[in-house]
């Protein structure tokens, strides 16, 4: 007991610090707007993943006054269906007002066992109650009339599991971890309460207690492999952390392994890590709403993927949150207490226990990600309820700001809860978009919604199209963005078919350009087709653009893919295309986007460039495009001269002239050009080997493609043979230079010393400097080369010469 209300004090000597958090704008973390959320315990039923929270008295606290539990349910991550209030903090005989502590709920044989902590109203301490229910949302009654274990003031955060062999297992604590069986009812146990043994090995070393343990266990079993995870006190961070353990059985023994959660902004944290439709994803609670701090907790997600040996990596907080999974469908009636995110609105319930939203004022929104309007909606219609003026809801696409495709005008309708349909028209909503529905009208309450629905095409669309997206930019950016500060807009100075296309510019890398982030239809390890057309009407001939993707992989590194590759030429439309991409295996957070390579240096900016038609479709899919211009390449060859080359090629259909090119000095060098078949090269040095292209112009434009390349070595003597004497008189030197020889790695300098010649030096060059030497001296020399391993020395004689010192 001691140490649990030296936490709390540390706590509220922290309750300043953590307050200052203010909210992030159009953020999906915390999960839930309308009310705090503390204490998060994922559960999944059927097919969708429930949360039970507990609730944070609203205002300024000074202790973790918590009034109630609540429940929420999501099938695609991203929305989150209110189910209102399950249990309030004094709904049993025995339970203390204000002390709705930690929870877990549990399905077993039909029935739902809600696992919670309170403090004994008789006295004795905190106590873990347990709930009944037919379904997860309730309604839940007592079936002990008492608590399950205790009161003690240790036994606080219940978790529960049901093994493989079908034995429950309750565990609970702080700042100690106990554990009892539970027999097959789920509220009786089933043998005595018992204790971990408390030591670093298993459970970390923290400086503050003698482990890192603090509170708010959470087991579960993954791969043959059990997890216990808790609230934690880590040297180094602020708050408490998440740690956890790995063992060979709900018992352990454990083994340590390190840190999830580093730290945490409102001191405590709390939470659990569940699977769902094959994504991993890891619950916490922090201040991230206004009025957030020590005592106001909100729940909050993140997804992450397990390491290949089964640790657990460093989940790092977001405000995004995890990614959708699924469409929402808005031909079905949804629940309006359905939000991805919300500003200005609570949910409360009505008499028949339904759960719908209210207090909505003027600025009041709630956004609805991932709607699929398909072939388009016509038509909109609500469950609106007002004892007032009413007001309207417009329907806005993308942002709270974004394009109106509809306004439903609410009148009185007689009371809070006297729920009446109204409809309205909807024109342009066709496609995925997020959905705002934003409140306006007069001053004070407006109206309450209980539930809406769109009609229209949509409905009937027979989800056939092998399209998973199609971007033509004809008036709007269809969420691509800029990457990495280049500028994206609009324009219609260029289109590849339609009116318009998107102008990437203010580029000061390659890798900056054109994005669009991959949501949830898009799986890692599945393949898709992927089509983007390109164009550029500045600067160098051709240049090299990419189709990349950038994702995070497995180990939590980014990574960058290219899906396609090609040489853009300066004027033409162009398209990137890979009909059969396979994202790699653990990929997440996946971008795609068009980048180019290596057209930007210190005094220039890169490539200025339009994007149009960006498509992704079903594996296979080909997607049409501009067809290249395939101009044949001439065919060179050449006959050798001395110290010439006489060049001739094929004629290419359509060409208007030729250009005879050389590769030196690392790039392609245009020497002549000519309407005719032939060329000759001179002044060549005997022995060279130059690499020498044939290249048409057609329709204007010169080729760029140098693949013709021939390597030419004009004829010249198999012997080096001197060009050059020079003299220096004031050093009294000389050099030579000879002409190369076809085949030489090496030359030999000699000199005839006593009737015999020595070589003096060697050389891989075709110049060589004497040393000093004396003036007036006159030297035999002559210059060999090494061929095939051998020095060529026939008629060494005949090839030698003199020179005299000056």
């Amino acid at each position: 007991m001691k140490k649990f209300f030296s936490a709390v004090t540390k706590a509220a000597l922290t309750a300043a610090l953590c307050t200052s958090a203010t909210i992030i704008a159009q953020a999906d973390n915390p999960i839930v707007q309308t009310s705090f959320t503390p204490d998060p315990a994922p559960v999944v039923i059927g097919d969708e993943l429930y949360v039970f929270t507990g609730c944070d008295r609203e205002g300024n606290n000074d202790f973790y006054y918590m009034t109630g539990w609540q429940c929420f349910s999501t099938k695609d991550m991203k929305n989150w269906t209110d189910h209102g209030r399950i249990l309030e903090d004094t709904s049993f005989s025995w339970c203390n007002k204000n002390d709705a502590w930690a929870s877990q709920c549990i399905e077993r044989n039909g029935k739902y066992y809600f696992y919670f902590t309170t403090t004994n109203k008789s006295g004795g301490g905190r106590a873990i109650g347990v709930a009944v229910a037919d379904s997860p949302e309730g309604p839940y009654r007592d079936p002990l009339g008492k608590p399950l274990c205790g009161p003690n003031w240790d036994y606080i955060d219940p978790t529960v599991i049901i093994d493989d062999d079908g034995q429950a297992w309750l565990m609970f604590g702080n700042p100690k971890c106990y554990y009892v069986k539970l027999k097959e009812d789920m509220v009786t146990l089933d043998g005595q309460i018992k204790q971990f043994d408390m030591n670093t090995q298993q459970f970390g070393y923290s400086s503050e207690r003698s482990t890192s343990y603090g509170e708010g266990p959470w087991i579960y079993k993954r791969n043959n492999l059990y997890y216990l995870v808790w609230a934690s006190f880590v040297d180094g961070y602020g708050g408490e952390s998440q740690c956890y353990a790995t063992g060979p059985s709900v018992t352990g023994p454990w083994t340590y392994r390190g840190v999830i959660q580093q730290g945490s902004n409102c001191f405590t944290t709390h939470g659990g890590i569940i699977d769902y439709k094959d994504h991993s994803y890891f619950f916490y609670h922090k201040n991230g709403l206004p009025g957030g701090g020590t005592f106001n907790r909100s729940a909050a997600c993140e997804e992450f993927t397990y390491n290949a040996d089964g640790t657990i990596p460093v989940v790092k907080p977001t405000n995004s949150g995890p990614q959708q999974l699924e469409a929402l469908d808005p031909f079905e009636r949804v629940e309006a207490e359905t939000i991805c995110w919300s500003e200005g609105v609570k949910t409360e319930k009505d008499d028949n226990g339904s759960v719908n939203v209210g207090y909505i004022k003027k600025g009041s929104y709630i956004k609805v990600a991932g709607v699929d309007f398909g072939e388009g909606a016509d038509k909109f219609t609500a469950s609106v309820a007002s004892a007032e003026n009413g007001g309207y809801i417009e329907l806005h696409l993308d942002s709270k700001t974004g394009p109106v495709v509809g306004t439903l005008n609410v009148g009185d309708t007689g009371g809070w809860h006297n729920w009446k349909e109204v409809s309205c028209d909807v024109s342009g909503a066709e496609g995925e978009h997020d959905l705002y529905l934003v409140f306006n009208g007069g001053d004070g309450y407006l109206m309450n919604i209980d539930w809406w629905k769109f009609g229209g095409a949509g409905a009937n669309s027979s989800g056939t199209d092998t399209y998973i997206f199609k971007n033509t930019f004809e008036g709007k950016l269809d969420g691509c963005s800029d990457r990495g500060g280049s500028k994206v807009a609009l324009s219609t100075d260029e289109a590849y078919e339609g009116t318009g296309s998107v102008y990437c510019t203010n580029r000061s890398s390659s890798w900056q350009g054109v994005g669009k982030s991959l949501n949830y239809k898009f799986k890692a390890g599945e393949s898709y087709s992927f089509s983007a057309i390109v164009k550029y009407n500045e600067g160098a001939a051709s240049t090299k653009f990419h189709l990349t993707l950038q994702y995070t992989g497995s180990d939590g590194e980014t990574y960058y893919d290219k899906i396609d590759t090609a040489n853009v030429s300066n004027g033409e439309w162009t398209q990137l295309a890979n009909t059969s991409y396979k994202i790699p295996s653990g990929a997440k957070n996946l971008l795609v986007y068009v980048e180019t390579e290596g057209d930007v240096s210190d005094d220039k900016t890169a490539t200025n460039f339009y994007v149009d038609n960006f498509f992704a479709a079903a594996d296979g899919t080909v997607i049409n495009g501009p067809q290249a211009v395939v101009v044949s390449q001439p065919t060179v060859s050449y006959v050798p001269g001395d110290s010439s080359a006489d060049l001739t090629w094929s004629a290419v259909p359509g060409a208007e002239k030729y250009a005879v090119c050389v590769y030196s000095n690392g790039k392609w060098q245009k020497i002549a050009e000519t309407g005719g078949n032939s060329y000759t090269l001179k002044g060549l040095l005997s022995g060279f080997k130059y690499k020498v292209a044939v290249i048409a112009m057609t329709n204007g434009k010169w080729s760029n493609d140098f693949s013709n390349m021939i390597a030419v070595t004009p004829t010249g003597d198999s012997y080096p043979s001197i060009n050059y004497i020079a003299y220096n008189d004031v050093y009294h030197q000389f050099q030579l230079r000879w002409n190369p020889v076809s085949g030489a790695t090496q030359y030999g300098v000699a000199v005839k010393l006593g009737g015999k010649w020595k070589v003096q030096a060697y050389t891989d060059n075709v110049i060589f400097t004497s040393p000093k030497l004396r003036p007036g001296s006159t030297y035999e020399m002559v210059v060999c080369a090494k061929v095939n391993g051998k020095w060529d020395i026939s008629n060494i004689n005949a090839r030698a010469f003199r020179v005299t010192v000056k």
